[in-house]
């Protein structure tokens, strides 16, 4: 099966780069499925229902959130009744929507979703281990699901790999997402997990981790509030990682970056 992740989302600079260059590479690429983590998507803050849409429509498979998850009030009355959005596995019981998802890819096989946020620097959350373990217990990688992805949207890059390292082998990738910032150590773990500690944005990399320069630079040299950061408004990059995964064991047999667009070295 071949799968494509693409990070965060950030504002309409990222939405129109993925949505221009998709179609070429899952042409390219004979994708199977492809997750995208949207929870920058509006305007760099959350997720809008008629944003979801046109990333499906697009053929996206499956977003992921984060931690700016419920910035978009309106995604609260729409999560419950859109199985393709997932949101953090490890928020506390009673919050909408899911942290896992099972769904069909383009061959007939299914593919689980797990989308988890980290602890260190990052908002107080349950145990993120606990929960994917909880979601992972449910399924059987290679027999009641073809692939496994997991979103691990956290800030400490150690944390990231804890989570990688001690999945593999029961899940076919585990990327990162929330630091926008493309991380060089894509590889298959072990076990045989594809891993890579940050996908990247998909955003306009002349900015301040996708907002414009100047309102993000003040408030660090000032250290006081200023205008309210918005997205850089220039031709966007996308980044993310393409796997293979061997048909009957559902791990990685290649892993490769993707990097398309203006500023960045592409790959």
């Amino acid at each position: 099966m071949n799968l494509l992740f693409f990070g965060d989302i950030v504002g309409r600079a990222g939405r129109d780069a993925l949505l221009a260059k998709l179609p070429g590479l899952m042409a390219e690429t004979s994708a199977d499925f492809v997750c995208v983590n949207a929870e920058n998507a509006a305007g760099g803050f959350g997720l809008t229902k008629d944003i979801a849409e046109s990333l499906f429509s697009a053929g996206v498979d499956c977003l992921t959130l984060g931690n700016h998850s419920w910035d978009q009030k309106t995604l609260l009355q729409e999560i419950d009744r859109e199985p393709r959005i997932v949101r953090p596995v490890n928020y506390p019981p009673g919050t909408p929507g899911k942290g896992a998802a099972v769904l069909t890819a383009r061959n007939g096989g299914k593919v689980l979703v797990i989308n988890v946020m980290g602890r260190l620097y990052m908002d107080p959350l349950d145990d993120p281990f606990r929960g994917i373990e909880s979601e992972l217990g449910k399924h059987r990688l290679g027999q009641t699901v073809q692939a496994a992805i997991l979103d691990i949207h956290a800030e400490a890059t150690s944390e990231k790999m804890a989570m990688g390292h001690f999945f593999d082998g029961r899940i076919s990738l585990a990327v990162g997402t929330h630091t926008h910032v493309p991380s060089a150590d894509t590889q298959i773990l072990s076990g045989g997990t594809g891993y890579q500690s940050d996908a990247g944005m998909c955003g306009d990399y002349d900015s301040i981790i996708g907002m414009k320069k100047e309102a993000a630079i003040l408030r660090m040299v000032r250290k006081i509030p200023g205008e309210r950061l918005s997205p850089a408004e220039g031709e966007g990059t996308i980044c993310g990682v393409h796997v293979t995964t061997d048909d009957k064991t559902g791990l990685a047999t290649a892993i490769r970056p993707i990097r398309r667009g203006p500023r960045l070295i592409e790959a």
